[in-house]
């Protein structure tokens, strides 16, 4: 191979890598695979371990309804394809290798499929196999260029490989890319807040709920790429929150660690933040650490069945709950319910006897854990 010849084959691994990047350039890289190796048309295909089917994955240079009547009737006739089936993966082969070309030029395969597309022979290579399918390059040679050679083969040889793994590069990335579409759509359907950080505290991503929040401005905003809290009560807890997961506090005991943050207008959230990974050396923009974030309010028509059943409350105990959640202070929830102050204490110890807990802001994250977080806010006052 000359020095031009090895920069132009350079340059076209370069393109078939490409091509795992930006599906839109497949055809033309297939195109600078038939000009560097010799051939009028390429076609990736598979053919399955039973010889049931085949499969074409991209192709450049054949008409389609050649490659219909290769797939529906001459598939059984190439005396290349099924060869691959035991041959090792790389090695390429032509028509001269399985067969005399005389014979082949007879067959029924060449005059009504290969020379109707003005080329005199095939060469094909394996770039995978499995105990599912065999997976292989099929070049025609044009009629001009003349019946295989061997600098076609080695050609053909050295570019298997790299085609290959340009494949797999490809459904890698097409997978990674599901994946990650599907999970940003999967949490944008959350109604809790949920944004995830990198080791330094960057912002890498904030569901819809979280960009609202932000939007919104009471409890969170977000300057550059990084969160502030806007006031002093909430930035403390936002921050013992961290500072666990800097510690790698990563035992249950610490995931199971809820805060009750208050924003500037008076609303309750609950705030759970944890590490992702014990790794400490994580690529920039990589996901180290999710936080949690839920007002803490109700959905009665969801919520207070389980609550009620789980803790043996009274309907009177279950109405003081829910107002506790919503408003906070005895006096507040008195005025609400329309009852004494000393009702709402009774009940309220009643409440802490029944579900353990020592103080009111132990009885909103109780009964937060029992919202649902998929549910749809229907208005102003409905966020869950």
């Amino acid at each position: 191979m000359t020095i031009l010849e090895a920069n132009r084959f350079s340059s076209l691994v370069g393109e078939i890598y490409d091509a795992a990047v930006d599906p839109a350039q497949r055809s033309a890289a297939l195109e600078q695979v038939a000009g560097f190796v010799g051939g009028s048309a390429v076609t990736i295909l598979s053919r399955d371990a039973a010889r049931l089917s085949i499969e074409i994955h991209q192709h450049y240079g054949t008409e389609s309804r050649f490659r219909e009547l290769y797939r529906d009737r001459y598939v059984e006739l190439d005396p290349l394809l099924d060869r691959h089936l035991d041959l090792p993966v790389e090695q390429t082969i032509g028509v001269a290798d399985v067969m005399p070309y005389s014979d082949f030029v007879a067959t029924s395969f060449y005059r009504e499929w290969v020379e109707p597309q003005g080329a005199v022979d095939l060469a094909t290579v394996t770039l995978e196999r499995s105990n599912v399918r065999t997976t292989i390059l099929q070049v025609m040679r044009g009629r001009s260029r003349g019946t295989v050679d061997d600098a076609m083969r080695e050609r053909m040889r050295l570019l298997a490989p790299h085609i290959q793994r340009s494949r797999i590069m490809g459904r890698q990335i097409r997978a990674r890319s599901h994946t990650v579409a599907d999970l940003a759509e999967v949490l944008d359907a959350l109604s809790t807040a949920i944004c995830l950080f990198d080791a330094d505290g960057r912002v890498v991503h904030a569901n819809a709920a979280c960009r609202q929040m932000l939007a919104d401005g009471d409890l969170l905003a977000i300057v550059g790429d990084r969160i502030v809290v806007r006031n002093t009560q909430a930035d403390k807890i936002f921050r013992s929150l961290f500072d666990a997961v800097a510690d790698g506090g990563t035992s249950s005991a610490d995931r199971r660690r809820i805060e009750l943050m208050t924003s500037a207008d008076g609303q309750h959230y609950l705030a759970h933040a944890f590490s992702l990974t014990p790794q400490r050396s994580l690529q920039r923009d990589a996901a180290a650490s999710v936080l949690f974030l839920q007002k803490a309010s109700m959905v009665p028509q969801l919520a207070t069945d389980a609550i009620a059943a789980a803790f043996r409350l009274t309907p009177s105990e279950m109405r003081v709950l829910t107002a506790i959640v919503a408003l906070g202070g005895v006096p507040d929830i008195a005025a609400k319910l329309g009852i004494a102050e000393t009702t709402v204490k009774t009940h309220l110890g009643r409440l802490f006897e029944k579900t353990g807990a020592g103080r009111q802001a132990d009885l909103v994250k109780i009964a937060a854990g029992f919202a649902a977080p998929f549910v749809q806010a229907t208005g102003p006052d409905d966020v869950v």
